[in-house]
């Protein structure tokens, strides 16, 4: 009896050991099933992460507009520039603090997770104040809000809500014309 508890340990362990290096059938039967697939075909091929992401330097060139847009697999907010401004810091958080007043704008923001963009140009001529929702985003699939934060110093501040803690990438674009834009854009799913 000790022999075959013996040989069942042995083979158990080889097992074991045998598939944690990838060699054997459960090993290959894993590696072929639905989650390597998931996992070799990312949601409409973003692989973006949600990680912080910066950029660029200060600007004057004045923030004009905030607009959103939706996409098959994504979900956007544009801020334009009156000119080059390219300098950007976006960031998930918990806080999103006002430009120069330091109130956190998170309890005003729809959105079950938070993007703190802070854009390194002024918005002195932006036309809102501090706490103001700037965007519609109604029937997105992620975007819930966009409020801005207020401007002190070259920066300017915006909470963006969104449905969930998702991949977001950041894009300067040049133009029109002599303008230029920050691109922010929030996957559907991961």
């Amino acid at each position: 009896m000790r022999m075959s508890v013996g040989k069942t340990l042995i083979t158990a362990v080889l097992c074991v050991a045998l598939t944690a290096c990838g060699a054997g059938p459960a090993a290959e039967r894993a590696m072929t099933g639905p989650v390597a697939a998931r996992a070799a075909a990312p949601y409409c091929g973003i692989t973006w992460g949600s990680g912080d992401k910066a950029a660029g330097v200060l600007s004057t060139a004045q923030l004009l507009t905030a607009e959103t847009g939706r996409h098959d697999c994504w979900d956007r907010v544009v801020f334009e520039f009156g000119g080059s401004a390219l300098g950007y810091a976006v960031r998930y958080s918990d806080q999103v603090p006002t430009e120069g007043q330091g109130v956190d704008l998170v309890p005003y923001t729809a959105g079950g997770a938070f993007l703190w963009v802070t854009l390194r140009a002024p918005a002195s001529t932006f036309g809102a104040v501090a706490g103001q929702h700037v965007a519609t985003v109604v029937s997105y699939d992620t975007l819930r809000d966009v409020v801005f934060g207020g401007t002190s110093e070259g920066y300017t501040t915006f909470a963006v809500g969104v449905r969930a803690r998702l991949p977001f990438r950041v894009l300067t674009l040049a133009g029109p014309g002599s303008h230029s834009r920050v691109v922010v854009d929030v996957a559907h799913f991961w």
